[in-house]
């Protein structure tokens, strides 16, 4: 049977002993391993390695340099960039300052720009380039408490806008002057003294700046290490968006660890570092795991005969095997030979284009397709999803090597308590969780009763104690025959169905039947039609063809027999380009913005009712 939570036996003193802050974990792990690596980076065509030593001396005159400007205990430091190591070392630089970061997407429109430095009343704003520079240029009125722009790559004059150097060596003159000021300064921090504000990314109204303080990371790095399931001898590859929760909580674990993280922002960079590289674990959102479900099994099915019956062979003895261990159930002499052969064969060629040692990945920040977490459980390397939100510093469930349960988002991290109200909302509470909103009194004591934070996400706890997500409270909608439907389950089991498909939006609410918007992966849905007697066609005229809605058409059939009549897609609608973060349409870290899409897409829906 599977594991159940009291069979765990978490390093409770972890949590206990942690660190005050931030900067006071920086520190510590400074001290404890000076010469060993920290980051690796790329620059060019090379990739760089930084030591702990390295990155505390850069940090130092960072942080310096921002008290030589002027920056207070908790006054807010905007970075508005993409993940890089300039991005770790300068918000690393407002932790020893004793400030607090204000993170800003670099994708994020001029206009929400504006509005989060504003709000958050950021005094000095780290910018990556020109464009974020112009961004905060244009808009200079709007933002008089913004003291000083610093530049990681962009245009420096001297005066307003300065770069990364210059405040290094204003750091630099700084301490020689003070050569004790950032210890005065570390040595203020309090546990609950701010270190963030992130702004959820709204799909309606402005977003929220929720107010995380020190207390909340060195706690979240604490029980992810008291689980056991990492250790300094990792190695971290880590692109997703540190603006974002997910990535944040991801940079503080070396903090506590010690594992040298691998650093690359470029999302199309990703599968040419991952051999390179060589990480043992990672974090993603589950489009990347669908993506790459979707390129490998076409690709081998579009190999036919003998190498794609292997494969089907392989991946198939593969799911047994893993099916069986995570139910703690002996796997056959005969099952196990099988698999020894097929995994020697097929398996861990797979696992080398990832670098050939990834012990597990991690997912979150939205559902995970069963069917995709089984099949990377058969490559060899299980996906763990975990589950949080931006108010609870990200991780408040995981699921763990030894006891990972598909369909779960795992186990409560230690310290960390979830429990289900009487309409199926989750409720969580914990060191994790926010102050409140800043500025928003009202909103904050609707979110936050009695020390539990509402979700908004409707799940349940199994026997076991592995926390199942159904949907978000505000997504399940009902039809005008009264049955409620969740589209998010719907939207994910169509992804791992259909390996041409980007995004799955099911609409519904109110109407006779249920109804979605379908968008195509280019490069899986290109490759497609090439085989189709279209190599010559360009995306838009491939997906609005006859020959791609009768390809759909068979995928959306087979989705339909695994639900309810009232649940099933009785119309669909292929949109001529795909969703983007661009256009408003999902968030920098994949996230589906449901409202907007079925906005923008209102009288196309209509009409399918007409």
């Amino acid at each position: 049977m599977t594991m159940s939570l009291a069979d765990e036996h978490p390093d409770l003193t972890i949590i206990e002993q942690r660190a005050t802050s931030v900067a006071q974990l920086f520190v510590d792990r400074v001290a404890a391993s000076p010469t060993r690596e920290a980051f690796r980076f790329p620059v060019g065509e090379q990739w760089r390695s930084m030591t702990w030593r390295q990155a505390d001396d850069r940090v130092r005159l960072i942080a310096a340099g921002l008290v030589s400007l002027g920056v207070q205990p908790e006054d807010r430091v905007a970075i508005a960039a993409a993940t890089s190591i300039e991005w770790v070392l300068a918000d690393l630089g407002v932790m020893l300052a004793a400030a607090a970061t204000t993170t800003v997407y670099a994708t994020s429109t001029a206009d929400d720009v504006i509005y989060i430095i504003s709000d958050s009343g950021s005094r000095v704003v780290f910018a990556d380039d020109d464009s974020q520079i112009e961004k905060l240029r244009a808009h200079r009125d709007s933002i008089p408490g913004v003291a000083k722009v610093v530049t990681f790559h962009g245009t420096a004059d001297g005066e307003w806008v300065i770069g990364l150097d210059e405040l290094e060596t204003l750091g630099a003159a700084y301490l020689k002057d003070d050569p004790t000021v950032l210890d005065q300064r570390i040595g203020g921090i309090e546990a609950q003294s701010l270190a963030t504000l992130i702004y959820t990314s709204g799909t309606t109204g402005r977003p929220k700046g929720v107010r995380l303080p020190h207390d909340a990371w060195t706690y979240e790095a604490a029980a992810v290490d008291a689980t056991g399931i990492l250790s300094q001898d990792d190695v971290q590859y880590l692109w997703l968006p540190l603006a974002h929760v997910f990535g944040k909580v991801l940079l503080t674990l070396p903090l506590q660890i010690g594992f040298p993280t691998a650093i690359d922002g470029r999302v199309d960079k990703i599968v040419e570092n991952l051999p390179t590289v060589r990480p043992t674990w990672m974090g993603a959102a589950p489009r990347i795991f669908e993506k790459v479900y979707g390129r490998i099994t076409t690709m081998m099915a579009d190999e036919g005969g003998a190498k794609a019956k292997l494969f089907d062979w392989a991946s198939a003895n593969g799911t047994k095997v893993a099916t069986l261990r995570s139910e703690g159930k002996p796997v056959g002499a005969m099952l196990a030979a099988q698999h020894a052969v097929g995994d020697k064969l097929v398996l861990g060629k797979i696992r080398d284009r990832f670098g050939g040692r990834v012990r597990f990945f991690i997912s979150g920040s939205a559902a995970l397709n069963r069917d995709v977490a089984r099949w990377f459980d058969a490559m060899g390397m299980p996906i763990l999803e975990g589950y949080g939100l931006t108010e609870t510093s990200a991780a408040s469930c995981v699921n763990r090597p030894h006891a990972n349960l598909v369909g779960t988002v795992g186990w409560p991290i230690p310290g960390t308590q979830v429990t289900i109200a009487d309409d199926g909302e989750i409720l969580i509470k914990g060191p994790g969780v926010m102050q409140g909103y800043r500025g928003l009194e009202d909103a904050t004591a609707e979110a936050l009763v009695d020390g539990w934070f509402h979700t908004g996400d409707i799940g349940e706890l199994l026997e076991t104690g592995h926390l199942r997500i159904t949907d978000r409270k505000k997504d399940l909608f009902k039809t005008s025959n009264g049955k409620y439907v969740a589209p998010s389950l719907i939207e994910a089991t169509f992804k791992g169905i259909c390996p041409y498909a980007s995004q799955l939006v099911v609409e519904g609410d109110g109407r006779t039947f249920v109804s979605a918007l379908i968008t195509l992966d280019e490069e899986s849905i290109m490759e497609w039609a090439a085989g189709k007697g279209m190599q010559d066609a360009d995306y838009h005229t491939v997906v609005t063809s006859e020959q791609a809605r009768e390809m759909v058409q068979d995928y959306v059939d087979e989705l339909n027999l695994g639900l309810n009549r009232w649940e099933q897609i009785k119309k669909f609608i292929i949109l001529p380009r795909d969703l983007s973060v661009e256009e408003g349409e999902i968030t920098p870290s994949l996230k589906l913005k449901r409202k907007v899409v079925i906005r923008k897409h209102q009288q196309e829906l209509d009409d399918l009712y007409n």
